[in-house]
């Protein structure tokens, strides 16, 4: 079944050793790739993309049939999101072609046949070599020294004036290399974290910054963080004592560290209630998943045991905030086209199910609206697990527009008195009818 594709997929990988294709992450990327003369063609992918999996045997047969004149690789860019970022990667499968400078790779826009591939693939390296010829080849030791990849104007420079102000007071998270201009392991990583410093900012919102400090200007800094040697990186976060960075030195080691400590600084996503289609389609489209729990309506659990659901659900989204999923609730009733395409319809409240809007694929939790219950069936998702259905109809179902609950426990409606004095109620006993 697709499930059990996807799930061999998760869990093994698209390509092994066996294979020619290079397996490609934030610990190799900038050796095999970036420090390389080799022209490289590079899938980033995910394992829960459909296309991706069609593509996989077309990559291995163009690895094979390019060995030794293009190096073929491939990023698993759901795990590793800082080298999918990096180079701006919003699909999957994306194709990038690293070529004279690695720093600023070309899309690859052809067909997704290997006869294609390795078409375009030869083209580009037919390109390189007349450029080399003709003395225009970037090569790969002038992009390295050009700094590209990222500009140094994402590097905020910190000053003795300065790093009061902007990191100590900002309450935000700080990556801070300290310095020197004669230091050649300053050198080599300074395109690295220009580069790195470009993609943090984008992908936190401006939330972790990276900053610079010249240690031989400002002295008063560097002793009074008793910097040594250099580079030295300190990582600050608002009200702790600075620590040492202790990762790699390439973009992808910085960006992975810096992502990590936006996720655990972060505050847990927004608990939305489905007022109108315009809240479904925004949240389900800007996430892999969008998690909804359908909840018993307010006569039936009263303001304090609808609080005690949403408690739940507000512990789940910051226990899997690093996961960046968007969550959601509604009352049972309020929506019930969208309860139909997701099979509730109409029994067993509190409920909740996981979307993924870009497949139309959802999941039904099974177990207990529970801490423990729902933390098993978002665990099992997260891996590959779990069975999933297409979305009934194929598309996000009419949403109707709701006032959002004001907090409080329900009311039964009045004016609606029944009088029942007319009615025989004696004709109809000892009768029975189905």
């Amino acid at each position: 079944s697709d499930l059990l594709v996807l799930y061999w997929f998760v869990v093994n990988g698209f390509y092994s050793a066996a294979d020619d294709v290079v397996e490609l992450n934030p610990s190799n990327f900038n050796r095999e790739v970036l420090q390389s003369d080799s022209l490289w063609l590079i899938e980033f992918y995910a394992p829960w993309c459909g296309h991706c999996q069609s593509l996989t045997a077309d990559w291995k047969k163009t690895a094979t049939a390019l060995k030794g004149i293009v190096k073929v690789g491939a990023v698993d860019a759901d795990q590793h999101k800082s080298l999918g970022g990096q180079y701006g990667v919003k699909g999957f499968p994306s194709i990038k072609i690293f070529g004279a400078n690695k720093n600023k790779p070309d899309d690859y826009q052809g067909g997704r046949s290997s006869q294609a591939i390795v078409d375009g693939a030869l083209n580009t390296l037919r390109t390189l070599v007349k450029d080399r010829m003709s003395g225009r080849s970037g090569g790969s030791d002038n992009s390295r020294q050009s700094g590209g990849g990222g500009s140094k104007k994402n590097v905020v420079e910190l000053t003795d004036d300065n790093f009061d102000r902007l990191v100590l007071d900002s309450g935000e998270v700080w990556l801070v290399e300290f310095f020197a201009p004669w230091c050649g392991h300053c050198k080599s990583l300074e395109p690295e974290w220009a580069a790195a410093a470009s993609a943090v900012k984008e992908q936190t919102k401006d939330k972790v910054h990276l900053g610079a400090v010249d240690a031989t200007v400002h002295q008063g800094l560097a002793s009074r963080y008793g910097v040594r040697g250099f580079p030295t990186i300190k990582i600050f976060k608002k009200g702790e004592e600075p620590e040492d960075y202790q990762g790699g030195r390439t973009r992808g080691d910085i960006i992975a560290r810096a992502l990590d400590l936006f996720s655990d600084n972060a505050a847990p996503p927004e608990l939305l209630e489905i007022l109108n289609a315009d809240v479904l389609k925004k949240t389900c489209d800007d996430y892999q998943l969008c998690v909804i729990a359908v909840l018993p309506h307010i006569l039936d659990t009263g303001a304090a045991g609808r609080n005690s659901y949403l408690e739940v659900m507000m512990k789940m989204a910051e226990k899997y905030k690093k996961k960046m999923w968007g969550w959601l609730w509604t009352e049972a009733g309020a929506q019930m086209e969208l309860e139909a395409a997701l099979g509730i319809g109409g029994f067993g409240y509190p409920a909740m199910t996981a979307i993924n809007a870009r497949k139309m694929k959802f999941a039904l939790l099974k177990g207990s609206f529970s801490e423990t219950g729902i933390h098993e069936f978002l665990r099992d998702l997260s891996v590959g697990r779990g069975s999933t259905a297409t979305v009934g109809g194929g598309a996000l179902p009419k949403i109707n527009s709701v006032d959002a609950w004001d907090g409080k426990d329900g009311e039964f409606p009045v004016g609606n008195d029944y009088d029942l004095s007319d009615v025989d109620l004696d004709d109809d006993i000892g009768k029975e009818e189905l």
